[in-house]
């Protein structure tokens, strides 16, 4: 594998053509029996982000309370609906994700705001640990402004801590949501099926105060 493609992000005119097809997945949630797609109910919130390989980034949110349904997915690139295969060989442009649907009343953005930075590295650019490529970098797609504003007052506020911790810049790109795509059905909720099996996410063991997340007046 070419080292350069894997760190480089393809433009659209260099990205694989994908299809029309949509993956198939499963209709439940291995873990909560919910359902992994649409419709969810009217009063749910959601969350789309990149933190490494999306195995052990679901289970860091299925894990919350107030948590609705999570799936995984790819989002943030130019191929529609591309293969896992495709994704990693970084000629899709996208980022392995994990799609969280949650009960704003039971637990606030800002709170699953504190799981995303403090489960993994954001400082990386793009790799999580020992997993290297484009499709492992750091990102958070938000869905309204208020949304935007909170993911970059956490955004800022934590760099500072990780700066003061001896790490270097937050990485994390944060851009309106895009399209998201569905993983393999196989991957979906994949450390309860395979308990054991790999999982490369790891943070920086920097606390990340969810009451600095609030936008600075």
């Amino acid at each position: 594998m070419n080292l350069f493609r894997k760190l480089s992000l393809p433009d659209a005119e260099n990205a694989l053509p994908g299809r029309t097809e949509t993956m198939p997945v499963p209709p439940q949630h291995f873990v909560n029996g919910r359902p992994l797609k649409e419709p969810f109910p009217a009063a749910m919130e959601r969350l789309v982000a990149g933190l490494g390989c999306f195995w052990g980034a679901e289970r860091a949110f299925w894990q919350l309370e107030g948590v609705y349904t999570t799936a995984v997915g790819y989002a943030g690139g130019h191929t529609p609906n591309p293969t896992y295969e495709e994704v990693c060989s970084g000629r899709t442009g996208h980022t392995e994700v994990v799609l969280v649907i949650f009960d704003p009343q039971i637990v606030s953005y800002r709170d699953v705001l504190r799981t995303f930075w403090e489960s993994h590295d954001p400082t990386q650019g793009m790799r999580q640990g020992n997993d290297i490529g484009t499709q492992y970098r750091s990102a958070l797609y938000v869905f309204s402004e208020d949304q935007r504003s909170e993911a970059e007052a956490s955004k800022s506020r934590y760099e500072k801590k990780l700066m003061q911790a001896g790490y270097g810049a937050i990485t994390t790109e944060v851009l309106d949501a895009p399209p998201f795509y569905y993983a393999e059905h196989y991957h979906q909720q994949y450390l309860a099926k395979i308990p054991n099996g790999y999982c490369g996410l790891g943070g920086t063991g920097v606390s990340c105060d969810v009451e600095a997340l609030a936008p600075a007046d």
